[in-house]
């Protein structure tokens, strides 16, 4: 047995724990141990991926393990990691470490929201270190299941409304990908599920490949957000409580990501070279209106929500520029992604637990009132924005760089349209941040309001240091995910 499936067994026993709990204590008590675990964990494991690979170990996926599941359809227990599925590792483990401490005074029916956040979290691990398709899929449809949930109940605003909306559209995307998975493996005459194995048989036909690839690439497209099937991510995000909207813009969005690289192009290489450039524009679309959206949003979540769009299309335009550098630049860019949004959706939401408003238009003078909220905000935003020294500037510059390398007039002008993104991320983040948390105290009611406590800080200091630190030093993470790229990328072009 691998020690991957660590990662299933520990949110497991932490659902289990849970469901014994007592009371409030007991159950933020296990919580707390549980993520400590997974974290400590996935740390463990990145260290000694990258020991490994600089020891020669050359091999495509370590830790791997394989034990038949359900025979008749050659489904199996099949796990492994390469560098792309490390860094998911430690950002689904980081996000799920802060989103413990961001929702440490929710109330009410708290055993029962971590309960179901545990099991999110446990679909998200399970993705990650699964090879074979049909339990990718199956841990897939575990991550999503629970969102209506804690949408539904533990949301606010219109939150029925947008829970049935997001559950719908990802249902739509799963249907999607049952049929595409299903054709991978009835037209490749595999005797086996593992994607590794499919991938280096290489012997599904041009034309079968052309069919199925809009299913896998759509399918894992309206997750992370391609347009024009996004429509359910600023509804979701903005009605969500504020650890979910962590975890589901920060990890389940960089399922859709990894799918489509993992899956998609991996398995169906002459489709994905055929195919791209329709793909490529809707990625484009998605990049420059997700940001142009965001600077018409008043609602601080819309605005994070919209700005998701927007860097998470930036992932889907890197994978289908096809350089190594582009495609190291967007499995960068789903890390960094990952840890500015959930920071930012951590800080929006304990400044509306204070205020009981998201309306840029109704929140002035913060800066003096919760001064340590207030530079977590400024941090985050100049982080989103791709200030260097921060994660987002070398993500940014990787996939700007790589998908220059293309020379042809297609590529390049996508690019240069790409990259107007930058200046309209700066507008919206330096109007939020002015408008915000500067000037004059309008209302009297919010020199009443405290600062962050002692468990939102630990949540806020763990995500700034983990951008600061990505951002002043890259170069580990660049070539664990490099090293993982290459062979994927060799089997594509």
């Amino acid at each position: 047995m691998s020690i991957l499936t660590l990662f299933v067994v520990i949110p497991a026993l932490m659902l289990v724990g849970l469901w014994l709990a007592k009371n409030l204590n007991q159950v933020r008590g296990v919580m707390v141990v549980g993520a400590s675990c997974l974290l400590a964990l996935s740390v463990w494991l990145t260290i000694y991926f990258v020991q490994q690979r600089a020891a020669g170990n050359t091999d495509v996926m370590l830790l791997t393990y394989s034990t038949p599941w359900f025979k008749p359809l050659n489904i199996a227990y099949s796990v492994g990691v390469d560098g792309i599925s490390v860094v998911m590792l430690l950002l689904s483990s980081i996000i799920v470490f802060t989103g413990t401490f961001a929702s440490w005074q929710l109330k009410p029916l708290t055993k029962e929201y971590f309960l179901w956040f545990t099991l999110l979290s446990t679909g998200v691990y399970g993705f990650f270190i699964c090879t074979d398709m049909f339990t990718m899929f199956m841990f897939y449809e575990v991550a999503l299941i629970p969102m209506y949930l804690l949408i539904g109940v533990w949301g606010s605003g219109n939150k029925e409304y947008a829970a049935m909306k997001l559950t719908l559209m990802l249902m739509g995307g799963s249907a999607l990908l049952i049929i595409g998975i299903l054709g991978i493996y009835y037209f490749s005459g595999a005797t086996t599920m593992n994607v590794n194995e499919i991938a280096a048989m290489n012997n599904i036909p041009v034309d079968i490949q052309k069919v199925f690839f809009p299913f896998i690439f759509i399918g894992f497209g309206v997750l992370g957000a391609l347009f024009p099937f996004h429509t359910w991510s600023p509804d979701g995000h903005a009605s969500a409580p504020t650890a979910v909207s962590m975890l589901h813009a920060g990890v389940l969005m960089k399922l859709g990501g990894y799918g489509c690289f993992r899956v998609a192009m991996y398995l169906l290489p002459d489709a994905a070279n055929e195919l791209a450039w329709i793909f490529l524009i809707l990625t484009t679309i998605s990049v420059v209106y997700g940001a142009f959206s965001a600077c018409v949003q008043t609602d601080l979540k819309y605005i994070n929500a919209y700005s998701s769009v927007s860097h998470c299309g930036l992932v889907l335009f890197a994978l289908l520029m096809m350089t190594k550098t582009s495609c190291t630049g967007a499995i960068l860019q789903m890390l960094s992604h990952g840890l500015m949004t959930a920071l930012f959706f951590a800080l929006i939401g304990m400044i509306y637990g204070r205020t009981h408003t998201r309306d840029i238009r109704y929140l002035d003078g913060l800066m003096k009132i919760m001064p340590f909220l207030a530079v977590g905000y400024v941090i985050a935003g100049l982080a989103n924005l791709g200030l260097p020294g921060f994660s987002g500037f070398i993500a940014e510059m990787s996939i700007f760089v790589g998908s220059f390398e293309n020379p042809d007039t297609f590529h390049r002008v996508a690019t240069i349209i790409a990259c107007t993104s930058i200046v309209v991320t700066a507008v919206y983040i330096l109007r939020v941040v002015g408008k915000i948390l500067y000037g004059e105290v309008k209302n009297p009611h919010y020199l009443e309001l405290t600062d962050a406590t002692w468990d939102e800080r630990v949540a806020v200091i763990c995500l700034i240091a983990c951008v600061a630190g990505l951002g002043l030093f890259p170069l580990w993470a660049s070539n664990v995910i490099s090293d993982a790229v290459g062979p994927i990328l060799a089997n594509i072009i």
